[in-house]
């Protein structure tokens, strides 16, 4: 019965010990239960994901989660922003103003092929919010501007090449990110069928590099003159 008991303290001890480090440190604790939610959400989809197992993967109790973010559904869409912001800030170091059109062009479709590979949990959040139709993504202010500088960008870059006679007058800036976003995607999303199916590793290393090179190429080749 003592044993029970100090174990329950002890329980207890960890628990409040837990509670009064977030409180003392809310930002860091905001951001492991982020990172948390990302891998549970990421793993098992917003239907499979379990807010204990996040709490638990967070190190903090349910209590400290609501407090944070409200419910599963907030949370969930706290991910969806985090992970957009995270490729659209990334996106930021190529900075396209100082390149060449093309090269400019080059270095956009390579750091978006590198980005999906070295960030499984964005292609996997894409599928799950793309299965229910952008249901949550909807409800986000903060992504739009994201999106329209991006895009604000890839206007001015096309602008410059116009300029100097490369590239195409009639090409579309979302259909110039779509084409690099989907010979990426596709492949990633696809490439354990796809290796059956065809007998070949896409997941080696001259594989990917390979493709690397094909998506470059093939995103030039669309928008040349």
């Amino acid at each position: 019965m003592e044993k029970a008991q100090a174990g329950t303290r002890g329980r207890n001890g960890n628990g409040e010990r837990a509670e009064r480090s977030a409180q003392r440190d809310p930002e860091r604790t905001r951001a492991s239960i982020l990172a948390a939610a990302t891998k549970e959400f990421a793993e098992n989809g917003m239907g499979g994901a379990r807010v204990d197992a996040i709490a638990e993967r967070a190190g903090i109790n349910k209590r400290m989660l609501y407090h944070y973010f409200g419910d599963k559904e907030q949370l969930y869409l706290a991910v969806l922003e985090e992970a957009y912001i995270g490729i659209r800030t990334a996106e930021k170091s190529i900075n396209l103003s100082d390149l060449e059109p093309e090269e400019g062009i080059a270095e956009l479709a390579m750091f978006t092929w590198r980005y999906f590979l070295e960030h499984p949990e964005f292609l996997s959040l894409l599928g799950t919010e793309n299965l229910h139709r952008a249901r949550w993504l909807r409800q986000s202010t903060r992504l739009q501007e994201l999106h329209s500088q991006l895009m604000g960008k890839l206007s001015e870059l096309l602008d410059r090449g116009r300029a100097k006679g490369i590239f195409r007058e009639d090409v579309d800036p979302l259909h110039l990110y779509l084409t690099v976003a989907a010979l990426g995607y596709f492949y990633l999303s696809n490439q354990y069928t796809l290796s059956t199916i065809f007998g070949r590793d896409l997941a080696e290393r001259a594989s990917l590099e390979g493709w690397e090179r094909h998506i470059v190429h093939v995103t030039l080749a669309s928008i040349r003159r």
